[in-house]
């Protein structure tokens, strides 16, 4: 059996209204944009909503619009899709990363409030920092009741993954000035490639409206540019395979919260992994992608891991002089996911390792100079991560052997190291 790590749900009515579509001169800046935007705006409760060719180009200009720049910083998750970080980059400023909770996967609360109250400095980079990139990792809210954010911070949230999360009964996106979701075939619904930017600023939308289309003014003159822009438009196609896929979103979501309550009833009693878990304060699940954990004490166990590490109790930074053994100790868990991850392959189960650490890019070590260490729950959480199979259709019979195979697998590794 042959079970793909992700698979869109298109039905026929998708595919006839693209077809449609295709024999209309509309194929760009056509009526199903606005359509599609217009579902957002309603979705959301917010005013504004504007179609681009990608979550990432849907964050760009959001924090362009900002007046984000050369010598601000950005607070954000190392473990995150590398977007989140690069748009920073992208516009000559800098991420300013804060380590993550290690059972939830998004940005530590504890650690980005001591931040704001100058007890938490993880960063190389002391600059202002007056951005937060609020990432909703694997499509979890943040509890934002929890995080005290000065006034002075202007916040984007990062929703490319959370498209229908709600946290105590507000939709995902809404809690930032503007907020980014992103259509890529493995999200809840899908146009290909894709975002929108929601927001209820006028000045913010005005600018990502003009930006993502080379810089027109509001007359829309066809070769009339009153500032730096960009071709981010989301073409007609798209747009009307996002619109109808958002006529179903409830069926899709729905569908997805039973495929995900599946699996954890499918991994009752395993020792080997430990499922995602969904907090009180998530009023309506969104599932991006199911990310189950290696098991800590499983691991741990099996490599002789310190006490520090399996009860999470690591530092907020590894010294210097500990880091050969830190470094040592995170090549010895990648090990055991890459064998895992092949063995899962061999038995036709795709599964991706999420996330790998931001910091960790190479040329995110070449520009800053971050090292293993400096993030240390970022890193060994990637070490653990894996995304196995999960699509809106996915049967229980393939669930079946998706836990079958890597439940086997763990064993068989288990068997390796102990002969």
């Amino acid at each position: 059996m042959l079970i793909p790590l992700s698979n869109p749900d298109i039905t026929e009515k998708e595919k006839s209204t693209v077809m449609q579509v295709l024999d209309s001169p509309d194929l760009a800046l056509g009526p199903y944009l606005k359509k599609f935007e217009d579902s957002f705006s309603s979705y959301t409760g917010l005013k504004y909503a504007l179609g681009v060719n990608s979550g990432t180009s849907a964050l760009h200009i959001i924090l362009r619009s900002m007046g984000f720049a050369k010598g601000h910083g950005m607070l954000t998750t190392p473990f995150t899709f590398v977007a989140s970080a690069n748009v920073a980059v992208y516009e000559h400023g800098d991420p300013v990363f804060i380590d993550i909770d290690p059972y939830n996967y998004n940005i530590s609360i504890d650690k980005l409030n001591r931040f704001f109250e100058g007890t938490y400095r993880p960063s190389k980079n002391h600059i202002k920092t007056d951005f937060l990139m609020a990432v909703d990792v694997f499509s979890l809210p943040l509890d934002w009741d929890k995080i005290r954010i000065p006034s002075e911070i202007k916040v984007i949230e990062d929703s490319c993954e959370a498209l229908g999360a709600e946290y105590k009964n507000k939709k995902a996106g809404t809690f930032g000035l503007a907020g980014a979701f992103a259509f890529y075939p493995n999200k809840q619904i899908t146009t290909g490639e894709g975002g929108i930017i929601v927001t209820d600023d006028e000045g913010i939308y005005k600018a990502v409206k003009s930006m993502s289309n080379q810089g027109r003014g509001e007359s829309g003159a066809w070769l009339e540019h009153v500032r730096l822009g960009y071709n981010y438009r989301m073409d007609e196609m798209s747009a009307a395979l996002g619109y109808c896929q958002m006529t179903r979103l409830d069926e899709i979501l729905d569908k997805r919260k039973s495929a995900a309550d599946r699996y954890r009833k499918l991994f009752e009693g395993n020792s080997f992994f430990v499922c995602p878990t969904v907090p009180d304060y998530v009023t309506r699940e969104s599932w991006f992608v199911y990310v189950v954990r290696i098991n800590i004490a499983w691991i741990s166990k099996l490599l002789g891991l310190p006490n520090w590490i399996s009860t999470y109790q690591m530092p907020d930074i590894i010294e210097h002089k500990n880091r050969e053994e830190w470094y040592t100790y995170l090549k010895k868990a990648r090990t055991v996911l890459d064998s895992l991850l092949e063995k899962l392959s061999k038995k036709g189960v795709q599964a991706r390792n999420y996330f790998s650490p931001v910091h960790l890019q190479k040329f995110y070590k070449d520009l800053y100079g971050y090292e293993e260490g400096d993030f240390p729950y970022t890193e060994l959480t990637s070490c653990l991560t894996v995304a196995i199979p999960f699509f809106s259709n996915i049967t229980l019979e393939q669930q079946e052997y998706v836990v079958k195979s890597i439940t086997e697998s763990a064993l068989e590794l288990q068997n390796e190291v102990h002969g």
